[in-house]
């Protein structure tokens, strides 16, 4: 009898540490990418050299690389369709507002649909936010002002659950998700030219930012994954 009880003892402990140990597996798991399409804009050697050499003179950084990213800037395109945005970044043109190459890109598109489309990969840096570019990941959501993307369900969805799984895989703080317009209040904004250092553009302002941080502050990053301090 004594033996009967020492071996269910020991099958029920054995059944406990099986448990745990699936738990913590399961808690370590990282947070999966929503769908993500994949649209590449032609970004070869010629373009990196560009985005090199624009790093230098603006970050004082002569590379096109994108590591350990701080920031993530939200965006909208002021176009009806997703390939009307991409016919903007594709060609490595000099850029209609400032005259300067490479031309601007953004890493991500969140089409009306709620459709992700990924243009650049998150190792390449993106020109969508001056003083940010050297740290920023840059998301586009197609429309024509925030409250246009705000009231679209699919569109704010998907931008929600593409800016949370950014977040939490690369520890980015919630009050670092911003829009385009608080560019330069971030901790993280340097420019060394002066005619561009006090540049910005007026979407995403902060009234509708703190919309959409308050709808992703309810999007928390998973136990075990890089979790985003505040």
């Amino acid at each position: 009898m004594r033996q009967a009880v020492h071996t269910l003892v020991l099958l029920s402990t054995l059944a406990t540490l099986g448990a745990l140990r699936y738990a913590t597996r399961a808690e370590a798991a990282p947070l999966r990418p929503p769908p993500i399409h994949q649209w590449p804009i032609p970004y070869g050697a010629a373009r990196k050299r560009r985005m090199a050499a624009y790093s230098l003179r603006h970050y004082g950084e002569d590379t096109y690389t994108l590591s350990d990213p701080k920031v993530i800037v939200e965006h909208y395109t002021e176009t009806a369709t997703a390939q009307e945005a991409y016919n903007t970044f594709a060609p490595d043109l000099p850029d209609s507002e400032f005259g300067e190459l490479p031309n601007t890109c953004a890493h991500f598109l969140v089409e009306r649909s709620g459709k992700i489309d990924q243009l650049v990969p998150l190792t390449l840096r993106c020109r969508h936010t001056v003083g940010l570019n050297w740290t920023a990941i840059g998301i586009e959501n197609i429309g024509f002002s925030d409250l246009e993307i705000i009231k679209n369900r699919k569109e704010f969805n998907a931008s929600l659950a593409l800016t949370r799984w950014l977040r939490c895989t690369y520890a980015i703080a919630l009050k670092n998700v911003i829009g385009h317009n608080e560019s330069l209040t971030s901790p993280y904004h340097r420019e060394r030219v002066p005619s561009f250092a006090h540049q910005t553009h007026s979407d995403w302002n902060s009234a509708d930012m703190r919309v959409y941080r308050g709808r992703l502050a309810r999007l928390s990053c998973p136990a075990g994954s890089l979790n985003a301090s505040d």
